[in-house]
């Protein structure tokens, strides 16, 4: 199978199951890394990175980054519509039946279990994400990296107070651009 095909066919599978929007692409997306040489964990990271400071929603700019990484141009063009095509046709047939599905208990029932299972699929892909992140790992032993876990306890705590709650995550991601550029993260 060709490699563009493969690309398009692993991002459509992510998009078919990746209920819960961007967050949840995460753990797909650590998977190809485990199955296929397209990109790293470390390269992950980034595109989280990247996608966080784009405009336009997480999974989709994770998906063009990563299909860019793998296969240039053409490559972020075939994994985002892999992406979104399943999306498409799914929200076009709940739309046709959607008041028969908002009173099916079946229905209800389902969306009732899906939430928390895809809460700890997001919280598992948030572990992995932080031991990346903040840790590095030498000799099989994950030793944290003090700049960063800094960083990440001070602006965590800092987004606590709720006057700075307002602030757009650009500034945010602005302050931390110019503290990695100052003190070398």
């Amino acid at each position: 199978m060709s490699t563009i095909l493969l690309v398009f066919l692993e991002f459509m599978k992510i998009g078919l199951v990746a209920v819960g929007g961007g967050p949840a692409t995460l753990p797909y997306l650590m998977e190809l890394t485990e199955k296929y040489d397209w990109y790293t964990m470390e390269d992950l990271t980034n595109m989280i990175a990247v996608s966080e400071s784009t405009p336009g929603p997480l999974g989709l700019n994770m998906a063009t980054y990563a299909g860019y990484k793998t296969l240039g141009f053409f490559g972020g063009v075939i994994s985002t519509a892999g992406l979104v095509i399943p999306s498409i046709i799914i929200i076009c047939l709940i739309a046709k039946f959607l008041e028969n599905f908002n009173e099916n208990r079946y229905v209800v029932g389902a969306f009732s279990a899906i939430r928390p299972a895809v809460w700890a699929i997001i919280a598992v892909s948030v572990y992995r994400v932080c031991k990346v992140s903040l840790f590095s790992l030498t000799d099989g032993i994950y030793t944290p990296i003090p700049k960063t876990m800094a960083l990440c306890i001070v602006v965590f705590a800092l987004l606590q107070v709720k006057k700075l709650q307002k602030y757009h995550p650009a500034i945010w991601l602005l302050i931390a651009v110019i503290l990695g550029i100052v003190f070398r993260f």
